[in-house]
């Protein structure tokens, strides 16, 4: 995949916390900060057949459309 880093503002790695059946990931504090990500909001992950994650903020009708980034798995 490639990245046109002109037109990323961050990059980052975090760990995911599987126990049982709950599955836990933290969001870093500079992708929070900057989406405005608060408690309650709605998170959208889709995967795609060849291992590529995107993530999104679905923001509230309120606000004109989704934020979101692209990391591959």
């Amino acid at each position: 995949m490639k990245i046109d880093l002109d037109n990323v503002a961050y990059i980052g790695e975090t760990s995911v916390t599987i126990r049982s059946s709950r599955r836990r990931i933290t969001i870093p504090k500079e992708i929070v900060e900057e989406l405005r990500i608060s408690d309650g909001d709605r998170i959208r992950w889709v995967l795609f057949n060849d291992g590529k994650l995107c993530i999104s903020r679905v923001k509230p009708s309120s606000e004109s459309s989704v934020d979101s980034t692209v990391t591959e798995i």
